[in-house]
């Protein structure tokens, strides 16, 4: 579980990082998979610290800020399984390091373990930016040309960047809660702010397909995450 934390946090710290630092952004990536490399150490994974960093800088390669992804959907596949792979091949430590030792002591006694903290941070990193990336790898997919940055029909639908990580972050924290009825109202307040853009589209029907699979794969992302935090608690 500890791995599939540290997997998702390195992912999303690499997205974030590549958005807020537009330029010579170099240190601070280093910077950050030195702090991830001495945060694993800290809950004695180092392995998977190192697993962690070596796959943020693959996923900065195959999926680029800019344009189509090199492998299309097969990254966010891969990380997906490589996620779940991890809560399944260890689910639960005995032993969580320094870190782990220091929660442990502080914590109240049926509060979650270190691991699924991490595993929590990491999905919420994840969900903020990269989940952008997969709406847009996704878009770019099933839209083809038609979904660029600077074409007519990304731009038609307005604050997505912002309120997209927002909704994803709300489904994913609803879910875990178990406040289903809750996620149905954020889904159809969403539905119903984005009418109006919607119903100006044209014969194209560009603007609703965007909003579709946009929306669906956002919060496909959102109930996977929340998923693989349950299944990991499940299965410590």
């Amino acid at each position: 579980m500890i791995a599939a934390g540290l997997l998702l946090l390195a992912v999303g710290a690499v997205d974030l990082l590549r958005q807020m630092v537009p330029v010579r952004r170099w240190p601070a990536l280093v910077i950050a998979a030195v702090a991830l490399v001495t945060l694993s150490v800290a809950l004695d994974a180092l392995i998977a610290g190192l697993l962690a960093v070596a796959v943020a800088a693959i996923w900065t390669w195959v999926v680029p800020e800019h344009g189509p992804a090199r492998a299309g959907l097969w990254p966010v596949a891969l990380l997906a399984l490589a996620a779940a792979a991890c809560v399944v091949i260890a689910p639960g430590r005995a032993h969580p390091g320094i870190l782990g030792e220091m929660w442990a002591a502080y914590r109240p006694a049926d509060a979650v373990s270190v691991d699924v903290v991490v595993l929590v941070v990491g999905c919420l990193a994840f969900l903020l930016e990269s989940g952008n990336a997969v709406v847009r790898i996704a878009l770019r997919s099933e839209m083809g040309g038609r979904v660029a940055a600077d074409e007519s029909v990304a731009p038609a639908l307005k604050g997505g960047r912002l309120i997209g990580p927002l909704e994803r972050i709300l489904v994913f924290v609803l879910t875990l809660a178990g406040a289903y009825t809750l996620i149905a109202a954020v889904l159809a307040a969403k539905g119903i702010v984005r009418f109006p853009e919607i119903s100006r589209d044209g014969d194209s029907g560009d603007r609703a397909e965007y909003f579709l699979i946009g929306s669906l794969v956002s919060w496909v992302t959102s109930l996977a995450a929340a998923f693989l935090v349950w299944w990991g608690v499940h299965a410590a």
